[in-house]
């Protein structure tokens, strides 16, 4: 395990560093309230009482973005920003603004970057819309999960069921073209018409990206235990796998394609290109705390504590809790898993002659696509969408 500001950064991780994608991400630690589900790095001001204010973990975030800015050299600036979290909506537009502002001064901005914030819609408005609008931000995602107010009860969430749609068209009333909404499906309780519902509310907000992921039982939520205690039941994988049909049938038709095993958009412009410096092996600075990052090969991440965070930084030092160089052997595994997940696939030459045999038997089972695999490509079909995973360890055993 590492100690804070060892980071370590060869040469040869710089190099090239700016001629592949390059984003930052924020991770704003602060909730209202913690949702059941959920094991992200999230705090509620109960939890972290007076030692870990807004205000000093923004201080905190300028002195990391400023000093990621100096250990990287000369960086390029951000082609993405991506502030998640947590809740970064309740920043305020103000907040949200010094936000992007330390990024800005500390990086740059490419052109033409892509700057998206995530909102929970009950921390949202009009106001914030145009504050963050004006501000510079480009794309906003919004957490749905469900219309159902009985699933989201389940999931612990705090909004009412028809303000998604709304912060949606407020949203786009600002002047976004580009608003996500996340739903989780699988939910113990959530029917077919439940789910129904929640997409016929996604495609009357008329938003240009969905993002719908199945429900998963995390080890230290508030869910697990429910579970464990016989409450509820774990998510069926039957049901699942029917859902995620239905999910993709009801946007393709609406005309939302997939570009990536759990997200849709209307076109290539609504594609989230912050996601797809991830999944195509891009370089980022994770800043916030428990933030991860990635530049050359090299991956780290922050200490998780906010107060911890910012002390660490007063003192000069950059917050690193620890950090890994990837291996060829890591670096292919994650390409596989990662570039297999997308509607473009991986290239058959990035397979190794064991993996490429495996690929043509996967084809012949219908999880691969013959005629993109005849083309040099590696794709999945419908049904190998429903077992990326299980084609991943194929192709890299």
């Amino acid at each position: 395990m590492s100690t804070p500001d060892d980071l370590h950064l060869p040469d040869t991780a710089l190099q090239g560093l700016g001629t592949r994608p390059f984003g930052v991400y924020v991770h704003v630690p602060f909730c209202a309230t913690r949702c059941g589900y959920c094991d992200f790095n999230t705090y509620t001001a109960g939890e972290l009482g007076s030692g870990a204010a807004p205000e000093d973990w923004l201080d905190g975030l300028r002195r990391e973005l400023d000093l990621a800015a100096q250990r990287l050299g000369t960086p390029p600036a951000a082609d993405t920003v991506f502030v998640g979290g947590g809740t970064p909506s309740l920043l305020g537009p103000d907040g949200l603004a010094a936000v992007l502002d330390a990024v800005r001064q500390s990086f740059g901005l490419a052109a033409d970057a892509e700057v998206t914030t995530e909102s929970n819609p009950e921390s949202t408005s009009p106001a914030l819309f145009a504050g963050i609008r004006d501000a510079g931000y480009t794309r906003v995602s919004l957490g749905m999960q469900s219309v159902a107010p009985h699933v989201l009860r389940v999931l612990d969430r705090t909004h009412t069921p028809g303000r998604p749609v709304e912060a949606a068209a407020e949203a786009r009333g600002a002047g976004f073209d580009h608003v996500n909404l996340d739903l989780i499906y699988g939910t113990p309780g959530e029917r077919t018409e439940d789910l129904q519902a929640s997409l016929d509310a996604v495609l009357e907000a008329g938003v240009d990206h969905v993002s719908a992921y199945a429900l998963i039982v995390e080890d230290g939520t508030a869910l697990a235990r429910r579970v464990r205690k016989g409450e509820i039941p774990m998510p069926d994988d039957d049901v699942l796998a029917a859902d995620y049909e239905l999910l993709d049938a009801m946007l393709e038709k609406a005309g939302l394609r997939w570009y990536e095993v759990s997200n849709w958009a209307a076109s290539d412009e609504a594609r989230c290109r912050h996601n797809l410096g991830y999944w195509l092996g891009g370089d980022w600075w994770g800043a916030g705390p428990g933030a991860h990052s990635h530049v050359g090969g090299v991956r780290w991440w922050n200490v998780k504590h906010p107060a911890r965070y910012t002390a660490t930084l007063t003192e000069g030092a950059l917050p690193v809790g620890g950090q890994e160089t990837l291996t060829p052997e890591d670096r292919h595994l994650e390409r596989v898993m990662l570039e297999l997940r997308l509607a473009e696939g991986l290239p058959l030459d990035a397979l190794d002659d064991g993996g490429a045999r495996e690929a043509r038997r996967a084809a012949a089972d219908g999880l691969l696509s013959t005629r993109d695999l005849d083309g040099g490509r590696a794709v999945l079909t419908d049904r190998g969408r429903l077992l990326a995973d299980a084609v991943v360890r194929r192709l890299v055993t």
